[in-house]
């Protein structure tokens, strides 16, 4: 595997203490181990990717490829390794990737994608470096490697009792060659994996010692706040920098592009000694926009937009049987139709990146990114420079949720620091980020559904009305065909119904778009899975029991159904006041189904009271992981549910801060039980975002049974139903 290696990063290398060997998968081949040298006598022909370094000293690092943003892969990731390199937790250090070509272009945390992605991959990595070792301890020792084991970071003889440290083995099994098939533990031998295990990030962030992109700091840096037209699709016309050059501290007012997939925009950044000087400096700027028109975009007629594109046939995504006829000559035949609202995204730490261009054309980056192999692909084609003279920092992320998919934040600061030539911090207000974009774009549903005499569904037909993603992000996309990512999931769905037609109807939107925290599903689950709540109604049913009748063969909803039923104690009835609901979605991240459990309160309003979780994982990693996923992942779905989304009037987001977008309150946060189904196997499930699809629809359906009030329209108001 000859490559070059750039002098460098052999420099970085040979600094290491003494002999080292590293291990690790080739952004070639990512079949397995591939790559090992001994540090110290390197030859720069070698095209490493190193995941695990060994030092002579004993020292042991291994790198996270997927970005920290609370979802827990700074602990996930390295325990792959860890776990076939029989280390316990505290016998290694962790770093992070920040988007090196050794390592690959998979360096990136979305789509609850991290550990499925990695899982195999990188137990080969741990297993062939323990492999070697045990070789090196036998030629060392002169005895078969069958009587030699590895355990706890040393190499140990049976018969004797002897043992090596790792650091001990080191220059010998820099000399062998990395098996390919390594063997892999029996799970059953796990000591680390499957069991609960401590977060290294969590002591490092409660310390205050944790560095966010927010955090970076760089001798000569200066911060910049940039002010964006508030109008979607507006044009800059001119601007007066004067009163902002007047606050003590500015020094430069210049213009800056934002670009974001086909959408851009030009807006002014106020450079200073500190932000506060820059963000009042901003606050002083004359700035005249050309709106083109885009000021007219308000939310009252773009839901009536959508409601009117109902009436259009759409494209079919999916269809079985003969979903027209058997709805046309049905004699019972039920109709609905659903609304999700525009969300923001509004992770904790707001956008920012820290950028230095340096005078050699050198770029160093400092980022809180989900993606770092995107930086490191696009920011040299953008610029003009090679992928070897940049060097990205990839700081722990104060939540993503998809936000930070986008590099947009990233562009603006490096073309910033390009301008001005000194390292230049840009910060987006919390006001940027809720009003600014992207957003979870809206997505309504029309639905059309027939029953037979005895209560059985033998019609379906869910029509999907919404702007799609991909559009904005990639212009080029064909409109005459259904956009996946928009009816994600709705076709995937284990009830067997004879006769189903699902359909997509394209709308266009102003507003920039991008994926949102379990993407289309947070809103699909919503209508889809409260439409069959309604049909089991109308038929006379148990909600759970018109859903089993349709999951007559074996099937992972089955099984989580089933669970479900036996967790929640379903069939117990409940006080009077009380009622539950019920949901589940299986989607391209997953599968989970809740069960939850609200009170009707004399005042009309309803109390969240219990939340049953069940997640069906096939292979669990970290399940105290898993549990917080959960736990957020409720939070987060009742937050879309019940709080308000972002509404928009004169071409402008109307909701600006949490104050009038908030976020649920501790004491608004139900008890969270949760269940995980795993039972090993090849299949493995994402954990991040199949948690919060079913949320709305359990609530909505829990609320119809505690109220009789059938809610179609999120956010709804908790504090306020009546009947």
């Amino acid at each position: 595997m000859k490559n070059t290696v750039s002098r460098r990063k052999f420099l970085q290398y040979s600094g290491l203490t003494g002999a080292a060997l590293i291990l690790g998968v080739s952004g070639n081949n990512a079949s397995g181990a591939t790559t090992v040298a001994n540090l110290s006598n390197l030859d720069e022909g070698y095209n490493l990717s190193p995941y695990v370094i060994i030092e002579k000293s004993g020292k042991i690092t291994i790198f996270n490829t997927k970005p920290e943003m609370g979802q827990g892969t700074f602990q996930s990731i390295p325990a792959l390794i860890a776990e076939e390199l029989e280390l316990a937790p505290g016998q290694f250090t962790v770093l992070q990737t920040g988007g090196e070509k050794k390592f690959g272009n998979e360096q990136a945390a979305g789509g609850s994608y991290s550990v499925r992605s990695s899982y195999e991959t990188l137990r080969k990595v741990g297993a062939s470096a323990r492999e070697m070792l045990v070789s090196a301890a036998s030629k060392q020792w002169n005895v078969s490697e069958k009587e030699c084991y590895a355990e706890f970071g040393r190499i140990f003889h049976k018969p004797s009792g002897r043992s090596l440290g790792y650091g001990e083995l080191v220059e010998t099994a820099a000399t062998l060659e990395a098996p390919e098939n390594p063997r892999l533990k029996d799970p059953k031998d796990f000591r680390m994996l499957g069991k609960p295990s401590k977060r290294p990030d969590i002591p490092l962030k409660v310390s205050g010692k944790a560095v966010f992109g927010i955090d970076a700091e760089v001798p000569g840096m200066v911060y910049a706040s940039i002010e964006r037209c508030p109008v979607f699709g507006a044009a800059l016309t001119d601007f007066n920098p004067a009163g902002a050059l007047k606050v003590t501290g500015v020094e430069q007012v210049i213009p800056v592009e934002r670009v974001f997939g086909n959408y851009k925009t030009t807006g002014v950044a106020v450079v200073a000694a500190n932000y506060w000087a820059a963000l009042k400096g901003r606050k002083a700027l004359k700035i005249n926009w050309d709106y083109r028109g885009n000021e007219k975009f308000n939310s009252a007629d773009y839901t009536q937009y959508l409601r009117d594109l109902a009436a259009n046939e759409g494209i079919t995504d999916a269809s079985t049987g003969d979903f027209d006829a058997v709805y046309a000559a049905a004699a019972n035949k039920v109709e609905a139709f659903y609304e999700t609202p525009f969300v923001a995204h509004a992770t904790m730490e707001p956008m920012n990146c820290t950028a230095h261009w340096k005078e050699d054309n050198q770029l160093e980056i400092w980022a809180s990114t989900q993606v770092p192999s995107d930086i490191m692909n696009e920011i040299p084609a953008m610029f003009g420079i090679s992928a070897d003279d940049v060097t990205l920092h990839t700081c722990f992320n104060g939540g993503g949720f998809g936000r930070r998919l986008a590099i947009d934040f990233v562009v603006e600061a490096v073309s910033l620091s390009q301008k001005i030539r000194k390292p230049v911090k840009v910060i987006w207000t919390r006001e940027d980020d809720m009003q600014l974009g992207p957003f979870r774009p809206p997505t309504f549903s029309s639905f059309r559904a027939a029953l037979s005499p005895d209560g059985k569904l033998t019609a379906f037909q869910h029509k999907v009305i919404a702007p799609t993603i991909l559009s904005f992000l990639m212009p080029q996309q064909d409109k005459t065909k259904v956009d996946e990512p928009m009816v994600e999931g709705i076709s995937r769905q284990a009830y067997e119904i004879p006769n189903m037609k699902n359909t997509f109807v394209f709308a266009d939107c102003p507003a920039p778009l991008l994926w949102w925290r379990s993407v289309t599903s947070s809103t699909l689950a919503f209508s889809h899975e409260c439409f069959l709540d309604e049909l089991a109604h109308k038929a006379g049913k148990n909600p759970l029991d018109f859903r089993m009748e349709m999951l007559t063969k074996d099937s992972d909803t089955k099984r989580v159904l089933q669970k479900l039923r036996a967790v929640s104690n379903w069939d117990a009835p409940l006080p009077e006041g009380k009622g539950r609901g019920i949901a589940q979605w299986d989607f391209f991240a997953g599968l989970a189904g809740q069960v939850i459990e609200v009170t009707r309160l004399s005042d009309n309003s309803v109390r969240i009271d219990k939340v049953y979780v069940v997640i069906d994982l096939g292979t669990v990693v970290n399940p105290d992981t898993v549990k917080s996923q959960m736990e957020s992942a409720v939070v987060m779905g009742i937050s879309a549910a019940v709080k308000k989304g972002i509404t928009f009037a004169n071409g402008r987001a109307e909701q600006s801060n949490f104050h009038d977008s908030p976020v649920p309150r501790i004491t608004e946060s139900p008890e969270v039980v949760v269940h995980i189904l795993a039972e090993g196997g090849s299949t493995i499930k994402g954990v991040g975002e199949p948690g919060l699809p079913p949320v709305a629809p359990a609530l909505a359906n829990a609320i119809f049974n505690a109220t009789g009030i059938r809610l179609r329209k999120m956010p709804f108001d908790l504090d306020d139903l009546r009947g």
